[in-house]
């Protein structure tokens, strides 16, 4: 394509006729100039006295829902296409009814039950891990939440592994609605409500509504008299009921007590900022890094262009920090990039939404907020005691112990905790260790609050989930599998096979254990030892450097990365499903031993290497390629590439270490 006319006013600021014409036909994907003519034009704006030229600087931005990303395939990635699969859709019937297997929660209970042992992450990854890595899932994909088929799980009061009370009587599961003309005559498809393409859409949302809503400004149906700036108010993330009415707010995902105050709901880019606090505190940093960046750009500047400009560098951002510090912090290496490749599929695999990237071992069961004295009345404590927050000390110092069932659904306690005190906690303490063990506030209370009538709150997740204070169950890890089941995922083997890896043919293959048999132990049933509580017993607890930890010492809850228990996963796992084949996929994967240095097992490593080396690849708008950021940079001033630490410290007075992913080894 030609560059347009433009009429040379002789700009100071830009000293060649033909760099202002090369500068106004920039076309991110078909960049005519890039950082280093801009750098021949004897003169830099930065910011100040920017020339007109640049001023009209004509780039093509992302859609927001991600179409035409791939100009030869508009619709890969794009928001409300189906999830691309990897392996062929598994059905019970080869069309749409789920394949039958072990009841979920039993699996739950007998593979998932951490008994209230913490084990954390063996390279030191901080609770940044798991928080960056949701962030990062609400970019990516959502599940059309439209409830399908009802298919509850059963519950079972009396099996000898139950520790909870469900008055329900059974845990609530609906079907993920089939994509449309699939299901009846072809396998049943999925579809995923969001883009695809890392872009930040957790912050902009995919649609014009949302987008407007969440603009300064009015809600007229045009984006053009909005002004560049987010909806901040207080420096928070609004209510649903910041512009008055409530209803008409955009969708936000209602959980744990905001079931009860649903006006107490913020709204943000994705329908689920809501869900925990450490979430809510991302999306809030990141509302916050847009408007700074909005600040930095020259007055001449629209209000459309400024906003066009600080949407795609903090798109850029989140891709700086995927691939250079949440992924390594991981363990994931990629194959070196080579630049944007249109032949790959950069959508987002149903194996990998359903599988691969679900990581809830990771998730902590609590939040220990240090404090310095002074920073709450005593009204404000006695104010966090009552919602169940303890109030105790963390390595000698005043601390706030918020369990991850207070912080569910409650984003009136960010402003409470305060976002400068809040955020240096999430690389202050290691995130749990990516196993097959999962913190029973997901596992049994996932959005329960405590039952009416609880007189201690604060000691309902203290230092362990307390069942007797909750009267309903709903566990994340059956839901893991249920949903995988829903979808049609392959079994844990068929699974490995459609990312190259070779079969099990046996349970401590899986697990790389000595036995699958149960010890003939006077505590063990040997009737039915699947059955009996003690073979989840912790016997030895190991730290990072492989020395020997207490079980009953103070610091088992703190240092330990390894245990053995009275029983092995593979021994569990022959019990329940009999034979390898059988295994759901999930199951076997979170059961895999890691790789050394990573995170993961060489299952999940794999899939998590397809998708993100997919992501980077298959993106025409990636931050390596993209051509207009050095401009932008060189032009205004304003660059992407900031570490997260940096961004934290660029919109807040929190003080954390340089790596937030890491936590400093003892």
């Amino acid at each position: 394509m030609g560059a347009p006319r433009v009429r040379n006013k002789r700009s100071s600021s830009i000293g060649r006729r033909g760099l202002i014409a090369a500068v106004t036909m920039v076309v991110l994907g078909n960049v005519a100039v890039g950082a280093s003519a801009l750098g021949q034009a004897g003169g830099s704006a930065q910011g100040r006295n920017p020339s007109q030229a640049l001023l009209r600087l004509a780039f093509e931005t992302r859609k927001l829902d991600g179409s035409g990303n791939n100009q030869a395939h508009r619709d890969l990635g794009q928001a409300g296409t189906n999830y691309r699969r990897i392996a062929p859709a598994t059905f019970a019937d080869g069309i749409a009814a789920m394949v039958d297997g072990p009841n979920v929660r039993l699996i739950s209970n007998r593979i998932f039950n951490d008994v209230g042992q913490n084990l954390f992450s063996e390279n030191d990854v901080s609770q940044w891990g798991w928080t960056w890595g949701q962030f990062l899932d609400h970019d990516m994909g959502l599940r059309d939440e439209t409830p399908g088929e009802k298919a509850p799980i059963t519950f079972n009061s009396t099996d000898p592994l139950e520790a909870f009370t469900n008055d329900l009587g059974a845990l609530s599961f609906s079907r993920t609605p089939a994509a449309p003309n699939t299901g009846v005559t072809s396998p049943r498809q999925e579809v995923n409500t969001l883009s695809s393409y890392l872009d930040a859409s957790n912050v902009y949302g995919v649609t014009r509504d949302r987008l407007e809503w969440l603009r300064d400004g009015s809600v007229n149906g045009d984006l053009a008299d909005n002004a560049a700036t987010l909806m901040l108010p207080g420096g928070f993330l609004p209510t649903v009921a910041e512009r008055n009415d409530p209803a008409t707010a955009p969708p936000v995902d209602l959980m744990g007590r905001l079931q009860g105050e649903p006006n107490k709901a913020r709204v943000a880019g994705d329908v689920r900022a809501n869900e925990n606090i450490a979430l809510t505190a991302t999306h809030t940093l990141f509302a916050r890094e847009h408007n700074r960046i909005v600040g930095l750009l020259p007055s001449a500047l629209s209000d459309a262009r400024k906003f066009s400009i600080a949407r795609r560098i903090v798109g850029a951002e989140v891709q700086f920090i995927t691939y250079n510090e949440f992924l390594p912090a991981m363990g994931v290496k990629l194959p070196r990039y080579r630049g944007y490749n249109s032949s790959v599929n950069a959508a987002i695999s149903n194996e990998f939404a359903v599988v691969g990237y679900r990581a809830h071992s990771m998730i902590h069961g609590q939040f220990d907020v240090a404090f310095a004295d002074g920073t709450y009345t005593p009204a404000q404590l006695d104010a966090f005691r009552a919602e169940g927050v303890g109030v105790g000390d963390e390595a000698g110092s005043a601390a706030l112990n918020i369990p991850l069932t207070v912080a569910f659904g409650n984003p009136d306690l960010l402003p409470a905790v305060g976002f400068d005190t809040f955020l240096p906690s999430l690389s202050a303490e290691r995130q749990y260790r990516n196993d097959e063990q999962i913190d029973n506030s997901l596992r049994s209370v996932l959005f329960k609050i405590p039952k009416p009538g609880t007189t201690d709150p604060s000691a309902c997740q203290q230092p362990v989930v307390d069942p007797a204070c909750f009267s309903a169950v709903e566990d994340l890890g059956a839901i893991d599998i249920a949903r995988g089941r829903d979808h049609g995922m392959p079994s844990y083997n068929d699974m490995r096979r459609a990312f190259g890896l070779s079969p099990k043919r046996t349970f401590t293959a899986i697990t790389g254990e000595k036995t699958d048999q149960f010890p003939v132990d006077p505590l063990i049933d040997p009737a039915k030892p699947i059955d009996d509580l003690n073979i989840l017993d912790f016997t030895q607890l190991r730290d990072r450097d492989g020395k020997v930890i207490d079980p009953a010492g103070d610091t088992a809850q703190e240092e330990a990365v390894a245990g053995d228990r009275r029983s092995t996963v593979a021994a569990r796992l022959k019990a329940v499903y009999g034979s390898v084949d059988k295994v759901d996929a999930f199951v076997g994967m979170v059961s895999e031993p890691h790789v050394r240095g990573t995170e993961f097992g060489p299952l999940q490593l794999a899939m998590w290497t397809k998708q993100f080396a997919a992501l980077r690849d298959g993106d025409r708008f990636f931050y390596a390629t993209d051509d207009v950021l050095p401009i932008i940079e060189r032009a205004f001033g304003v660059t992407f590439k900031h570490t997260l630490a940096e961004i934290i410290k660029l919109n807040s007075g929190a003080v954390v270490p340089a790596n937030v992913f890491k936590v400093a080894a003892n």
